[in-house]
């Protein structure tokens, strides 16, 4: 840290200058980073007012640069800002084998609508990002036709959030609803990973990110070829 850059912003080269030669144009890949160190550097609350100034000063830039950095950040970034933690989806992992489930049909069902209501299970992980710290995120997946429902470990941070802001939801489930974790326990948990802590909107939006981005194109692929396989 110094006087120069009292926020320990990352030192990026400009590409030139824009039309006007009024500030500095970035690579995209360099306005992704400015962008991103609007929302993810730690600023004390007696700062916030001098820090995006202080931004603009270093890079030599101005608002439409940061608007601009946004538009790209959303057209061509793999990942999103939660509530000042950057969230990105990571590697799936099939790690079970596909189990065929016992499904009850009617004798009068045709063969191939037979085929249509068969079901499986499949244990699975996908791991995501928080600030570029790696979470794995385990579930167990239930398929059938065009249809399927997860249902998560809680051994994990990410998993104890799931549960936290699921609380309530199929507790027969679980051994006992009672000892879901505390937003207080799981805060304790991501700042031993060097997370910043979380209040209860980060945590809801973060577990709607991770029901949108759990399964993928690939992962898709892949459970097909295993259906095809066990068909």
């Amino acid at each position: 840290m110094s006087n120069n850059n009292p926020y320990n912003f990352v030192p990026l080269n400009p590409t030139g200058r824009d039309d006007k030669d009024g500030v500095n144009t970035y690579s995209p890949e360099d306005m992704i980073k400015i962008y991103e160190q609007q929302f993810l550097i730690p600023v004390p609350k007696d700062e916030l007012t001098e820090f995006l100034p202080a931004l603009k000063r270093f890079y030599n830039i101005d608002d439409n640069t940061l608007d601009v950095s946004a538009v790209i950040f959303d057209a061509i970034a793999d990942a999103t800002i939660i509530y000042n933690h950057k969230v990105k989806t990571g590697e799936y992992q099939i790690v079970g084998s596909l189990v065929t489930e016992q499904i009850e049909v009617d004798a009068d069902e045709e063969s191939h609508e037979s085929l249509d209501n068969q079901a499986y299970t499949i244990d699975c992980m996908r791991t995501f990002f928080i600030n570029d710290v790696k979470i794995p995120y385990h579930f167990n997946l239930f398929v059938q036709g065009d249809g399927y429902s997860t249902l998560t470990e809680r051994d994990t941070v990410l998993e104890k959030i799931y549960w936290l802001v699921h609380a309530g939801f199929e507790e027969h489930l679980l051994d006992n609803p009672d000892n879901l974790d505390s937003l207080e326990s799981i805060n304790e948990d991501l700042a031993r990973l060097g997370i910043t802590e979380m209040d209860l909107a980060t945590v809801h939006q973060l577990v709607d990110y991770i029901e949108d981005h759990i399964i993928d194109d690939d992962m898709i692929d892949a459970l097909n070829a295993l259906i095809d396989d066990a068909e």
